[in-house]
């Protein structure tokens, strides 16, 4: 089995591929992330990864078949095979052994991460940490997802080249009420969160998930539960870990979700909002900055919530720039079918120690503890590219350490059901409700990303997901039939 995640990307990698020789591993996938999130991979055999191909690249990559990176004529990319990532890929034996490494992007004949790669981005970002004086910043996002039995599309043929015209879907789920067929333990809406077997039918499969996250991809984990919806509505929760390691280690995580889903002919999904009526998917990501060993959120002489002037600061950016951040953070026409009153979702903008209406919570289970003290940005969801949350977060908390943002007063109540008069008086605003709304905002407020987003990045991403959008308001919705066939 391979090693785990030590030797550096430019040490030691001669002696690494004459182990994974030793080891009979016969293919290497190598991994990258495109601008939107997506997992993509190449296999080459063990034989053609090279020593020096960890500094200077393998050159596998068309950048003009991937979204929003290159045109035809300027398309020759390469992979940089990150060695601190190595891992085993357990599903498919009959390869004979098959190992992947996360790899950075590069253009042919460029010695800097092409500007447009999410792990580059997550990489300047630290850079810029930094350079501000935060030599390490600690992540826990909190991975949820479903498992579906089955997903069933209903197609609409409309005689146009994408034949998907929307009509309809069947979700299906033994654990679910509105399953038909014998009496069994089901979950009601809303009534799932740790729940035991048999109510919780997934509980085995997660431990599949996990083991595999431990074993073969070296991950360590600090819990797996059922979530509050039905239909195995569940949470992974990693181990803290620095900024852009984590956002590998969550890539990981949403890998071996569908990949374990599969193999036991079901569908695992991280759409925010795939269930009316119930809770949808968050990606509550946990962060703290810290210098020379020391976390700068901890103060113990505040009585609040022991958190200190730095911390509110950063605060201050996130509440400052939420909604520009909503673009990336909430990236789908989906998220913002989870982003409404009554499920657990934060819908306004505000900041308060254990209060869960609030999008930035302060975590108060440990009093005293340095360690322990951090802040939880309660608005992302699991579509999100996790490289480019982590990193326009912190630029986010960085631009109102800059700027000494203050934020309003915390608010220690339920923000759903204040009145109007009383949210304005508290200096509560609310999210985007729509895609098309985030995009307008972060096109009027992103000035705070330029020391690690490139112009030229968020034009793209946002024209791209205008797009997306238009594809979304094109479609006939099945709910409009039901609405308003009668007109």
């Amino acid at each position: 089995m391979p090693a785990k995640r030590t030797a550096k990307s430019d040490d030691g990698a001669s002696a690494m591929l004459d182990q994974l020789k030793a080891d009979k591993i016969r293919w290497v996938q190598l991994f990258y992330t495109d601008v939107f999130g997506g997992y993509n991979f190449v296999s080459i055999p063990l034989s053609a990864l090279e020593a020096e191909m960890f500094t200077g690249g393998v050159p596998k990559l068309d950048g003009s078949s991937v979204r929003g990176f290159r045109e035809i004529f300027e398309s020759d990319m390469l992979l940089i095979p990150d060695a601190r990532t190595l891992a085993r890929i357990p599903w498919n034996p009959e390869s004979g052994g098959t190992v992947r490494f996360i790899c950075d992007v590069r253009l042919g004949g460029a010695t800097e991460p092409y500007e447009h790669d999410p792990r580059g981005v997550a990489r300047k970002t630290e850079k810029v940490l930094a350079d501000a004086g935060y030599d390490r910043s600690y992540w826990g996002p909190e991975i949820e997802f479903f498992v579906f039995d089955s997903v069933e599309m209903i197609p609409s043929y409309q005689g146009v080249r994408d034949a998907w015209g929307g009509a309809g879907y069947l979700l299906r789920h033994g654990e679910a009420p509105w399953q038909g067929g014998p009496i069994q333990p089901t979950v009601r809406f809303k009534e799932g969160y740790h729940r035991a077997p048999p109510n919780d039918t997934l509980v085995g499969m997660r431990d599949e998930m996990c083991n595999i996250l431990v074993d073969d991809f070296h991950l360590t984990l600090d819990a797996h539960h059922h979530e509050v919806a039905t239909a195995s509505q569940s949470e992974i929760n990693v181990r803290f870990d620095e900024l852009v390691l984590m956002a590998d280690h969550i890539q990981d995580v949403r890998y071996v979700i569908r990949n374990v889903a599969a193999k036991h002919g079901k569908v695992g999904v991280l759409m925010p909002k795939p269930l009316y009526g119930d809770n949808g998917i968050g990606m509550h990501t946990n962060q703290s900055l810290w210098t020379k060993g020391v976390n700068t959120f901890y103060d113990e002489r505040d009585k609040y919530a022991e958190v200190s002037q730095t911390c509110r600061y950063y605060i201050g950016g996130l509440l400052e720039h939420a909604r520009a951040l909503c673009a990336i953070t909430n990236p789908i026409t989906n998220s913002y079918r989870r982003l409404v009153p009554g499920y657990e979702a934060p819908v306004f903008i505000a900041w308060s120690k254990a209060n869960r209406s609030a999008n930035v919570r302060i975590p108060f289970y440990h009093r005293g503890r340095p360690a322990a003290k951090r802040i939880e940005y309660r608005t992302p969801d699991s579509s999100a590219n996790i490289y480019l949350t982590e990193a326009a977060l912190a630029l986010a908390g960085l631009d109102g350490i800059r700027r000494k943002i203050e934020p309003p007063a915390p608010v220690d109540e339920n923000i759903y059901k204040l009145s109007p008069t009383k949210r304005r008086q508290l200096e509560i605003r609310e999210l985007p409700g729509s895609l098309g709304e985030a995009l307008d905002c972060l096109e009027s407020d992103r000035d705070f990303l330029k020391p690690a987003f490139p112009a030229s990045l968020l034009d793209t991403y946002v024209e791209l997901k205008r797009e997306e959008q238009l594809e979304l308001n094109l479609r006939p919705h099945p709910y409009e039939f039901y609405r308003y066939l009668d007109v």
